[in-house]
């Protein structure tokens, strides 16, 4: 790291001094500010409803390398690589219907299907495990950190809203 440069100070990254490309056995790689990289990570900032801006450029050891204001603004294979790169790192099935939740003991119980295929979480009280990033999106996770989402619980069929009744 530069000894002139603060370890908390943020870097935005020039879209055109980025190229993100595949590595031997598909590992997320690149080339930033000129420098190779043989692994690359990249990760989210927080508030999570920017999922396609400032995402965060990190080398194999977790450094900050810079952040990517607007990955629209990458050439296209750069911008293909790393919209796949993020799918990997947040895979997030989708629920299309809530089947039932339910409460028993102390456990909460859902019975859920998804864009991949029917699932079962339980959560051990909801507040510790349902997230509302923005609107009316929620992340569920439960109690072995599986998680899935709902984009927008409004959208749901009228049997799924029913049974989110207690819950949100």
């Amino acid at each position: 790291m530069n000894a002139d440069k603060d370890k908390y100070d943020i870097t935005i990254a020039d879209p055109d001094r980025l190229i993100f490309s595949r590595g031997p056995g598909g590992v997320f790689q690149g080339i930033v500010n000129g420098k190779p990289y043989d692994e690359l990570i990249v990760y989210r900032a927080f508030p999570f409803i920017y999922t396609t801006q400032f995402i965060s450029i990190r080398d194999a050891k977790g450094e900050e390398l810079c952040i990517v204001e607007d990955i629209a603004e990458l050439d296209e294979e750069s911008l293909k690589e790393i919209e796949r790169e993020l799918q990997f790192r947040y895979f997030l099935p989708r629920v299309t219907r809530v089947d039932s939740v339910k409460q028993k003991s102390d456990l909460w119980l859902w019975e859920l299907q998804t864009n991949l295929g029917p699932t079962r979480l339980a959560m051990r009280n909801l507040h510790e495990h349902l997230q509302f990033p923005s609107g009316n999106r929620i992340i569920l996770t439960d109690i072995n950190g599986k998680r899935c989402e709902i984009a927008d619980w409004k959208e749901l069929d009228g049997h799924s809203r029913n049974q989110l009744t207690d819950v949100v």
